[in-house]
């Protein structure tokens, strides 16, 4: 019992206490505030900036020849030569393959000989047919003198007649033989194979199929040529890609053959239909390669240019934050000791790299690119880095439009 009495005045006591101190105290400025919330925020900004933008769809793609050309014989038969190698440039004109002749040009001396006797032969018919002329005159003298019967000028009619029959014929050997002749000659000039096409611009050996004294059979390929300048970069997109290109637009293209080079191009075609098996559409661009730098086989990267900003208000990447209700950035207040934040809605459109175009609101001064993760509107905030610049970086998930 005495120990419930001796706990129970003990905690009096100490309540006693308590209360004297919280009625004795100092009572707190009515300015005051916790120290650790006046401390500003160090951030980083970039400035506000007018730069023309460009939005850019990104693939992989590879290079094609503009023209391929497969050069074969119309002949079968040995190759005598070929004077061109895997490399080499040709230009119409240029002799790409020499079959062995002597077949043809034995069944061309044939020919002509075959062509001479016909002429022979029709030059014998005239003659013949003059004889048999002369001699229907004399008959037709000698009948009118009473001399000569009506059977022999009946005879000499008949005689004339047929000898007519024997020219046409003869004629027509000719005109057979000649076309045979005609038909060898040019076959004898197949043995000969030349460069041509229409715009005459060079092409280059690509690949040499065959060697001399190899037995090729008719349209068998022996060379292939390609055309270096223009090249065609080819690329496949998807649906949602797909309504974004149009005939014309710019590209942008690098290789690992030559890397920090970049070349450019167009658009020329898009095909108007999906493959089945992939679901992508072949786009087709025209790269200029006058340097010849550039081969048909190489991979590339495409940039191809969907929508260009001049003048566009930019601010980096790295100021954006997104919200629930959207994209919001800060700028800094200068006016203000110490600085304070400012939160601004935005709406963001194109984006180039590491730079993104703000369509609204219109801004001024500077953005804050770091920290701006700890700031809310009049957060103060102590400047670190102010006025630099963002680089430019890859497209993947950025803002915009």
């Amino acid at each position: 019992m005495t120990r419930l009495l001796l706990a129970f005045v003990t905690l009096a006591a100490l309540a006693g206490a308590g209360i004297f101190w919280w009625l004795e105290r100092e009572p707190e400025p009515a300015g005051a505030r916790p120290a650790a919330a006046a401390r500003p925020v160090a951030v980083e900004t970039v400035a506000v900036q007018t730069r023309d933008l460009v939005r850019e769809l990104f693939l992989t793609g590879s290079l094609e020849a503009s023209r391929r050309i497969e050069v074969m014989p119309r002949l079968g038969g040995r190759i005598e030569r070929i004077p061109v190698e895997i490399g080499d440039t040709v230009v119409p004109g240029d002799l790409l393959l020499q079959l062995d002749p002597e077949e043809f040009q034995q069944d061309l001396l044939q020919a002509e000989a075959e062509f001479a006797v016909a002429q022979a032969g029709l030059g014998e018919a005239r003659e013949s047919l003059n004889a048999a002329r002369r001699e229907l005159t004399r008959v037709r003298e000698l009948h009118g003198q009473g001399i000569a019967s009506a059977a022999e000028l009946e005879a000499a009619q008949t005689q004339v007649a047929l000898q007519q029959t024997r020219v046409e014929l003869a004629q027509s050997q000719l005109r057979s033989r000649e076309a045979a002749r005609r038909s060898t000659q040019i076959r004898a000039e197949f043995t000969r194979v030349r460069a041509d096409w229409e715009n005459g611009l060079p092409r280059h050996v690509a690949e040499r199929l065959a060697d001399p004294g190899a037995l090729v059979a008719a349209n068998t390929p022996v060379l292939t040529l390609v055309a270096l300048d223009p090249l065609r970069a080819v690329v496949f997109v998807t649906e949602a890609d797909y309504g974004r290109l149009r005939a014309g637009q710019p590209v942008r293209l690098r290789t690992a053959a030559w890397p920090g080079e970049t070349f450019t191009g167009r658009v020329t075609r898009i095909a108007p239909e999906f493959r089945e098996a992939s679901r992508q559409a072949r786009v087709e661009i025209e790269v200029p390669n006058p340097e010849l730098q550039l081969r048909p086989g190489m991979f590339a990267e495409i940039a191809i240019e969907l929508e260009r900003r001049l003048g566009a208000q930019s601010v980096p990447r790295d100021a954006l934050l997104q919200r629930e209700e959207g994209f919001v950035l800060f700028t800094v207040d200068p006016a203000t000791d110490p600085p304070q934040a400012r939160r601004h809605r935005v709406t963001p459109g194109i984006r180039d790299g590491d730079w993104v175009e703000i369509v609204e609101p219109e801004l001024s001064g500077a953005v804050v690119t770091l920290g701006q993760h700890l700031l809310s509107e009049d957060t103060p905030v102590r400047l670190q880095g102010a006025g630099g610049t963002a680089p430019r970086g890859k497209p993947d998930a950025a803002p915009g439009r």
